[in-house]
């Protein structure tokens, strides 16, 4: 398996575990508490994670932009299980756009 199909793979499987837990809420969870706050939450957290990766860019080490993007990236993923938007909705639409 190539770096790229491993790397998809990863965000598959994150995808997979975020709409399980919606699908099949378990305690003490954080995806859970996400959902259970509904879009307003969500939404806020991604603008809070957004300005994260702003501030790390400007001022951070690298380890830690890449920390801050990955909080990112894991809230805009709970937002597409929350609006039925798979990783390959994305795929394709960056493929269209290549």
């Amino acid at each position: 398996m190539d770096t790229n199909t491993n790397n998809a793979a990863v965000i598959q499987e994150l995808y997979e575990v975020i709409t399980d837990r919606k699908k099949n809420p378990v305690e003490g969870s954080y995806t859970n508490y996400l959902f259970s706050k509904g879009l307003d939450k969500i939404l806020k957290k991604i603008g809070e994670e957004s300005v994260e990766v702003v501030i790390s860019s400007l001022s951070g080490e690298k380890k830690d932009i890449i920390y801050e993007i990955a909080d990112l990236q894991y809230h805009l993923m709970v937002l597409m299980a929350e609006k039925d938007i798979t990783p390959e909705d994305v795929y394709k639409e960056l493929k269209n756009r290549r």
